[in-house]
């Protein structure tokens, strides 16, 4: 059986992430979420100004998000998001991600973010480069339940 990866990355939550009860506000988990899921687009080389010539994959819209609370954050401190990919389609990218404590593998949330590669300029569904097809493969799911 194949291993997946994951990529993670560690955030901080401050006062003004907190609502009334001093707990993470539910708006904030889809924004770490999404703030690496750009640090891991980074980490795959596609970084700074945007340019589809270059990285034509960056070319893509967020289709859904489903988001599944399990605990809550309390007060301030550091949390950790973890990010995968679930499954990858022809011109869909489904991730999966745990909002997780920095010491623990207890989830405060969980859910999935879906992305369509999209043409810039007409907007329409297009597939997935080959290339990045290749650099995420250590990360899909998928692929790892495929081999077992």
């Amino acid at each position: 059986m194949r291993a997946m990866r994951f990529y993670e990355n560690i955030h901080g939550v401050y006062f003004d992430d907190l609502d009334a009860f001093q707990i993470l506000h539910n708006a904030r988990y889809v924004v770490l979420m999404e703030r690496t899921i750009g640090s891991f687009w980074k980490h795959l080389g596609a970084s700074g100004i945007l340019d589809f010539e270059r990285t034509p994959d960056m070319s893509h819209l967020v289709r859904a998000n489903h988001i599944e609370y399990d605990r809550p954050v309390t007060g301030v401190g550091d949390v950790r998001v973890r990010i995968w990919v679930e499954k990858l389609g022809t011109t869909s990218l489904t991730f999966g991600f745990r909002v997780l404590p920095v010491d623990e593998d207890v989830d405060y949330a969980h859910g999935t973010r879906v992305l369509v590669r999209v043409d810039p300029v007409t907007r329409q569904p297009v597939p997935w480069t080959d290339r990045l097809r290749e650099k995420i493969a250590p990360y899909r799911r998928d692929l790892a339940a495929s081999s077992a």
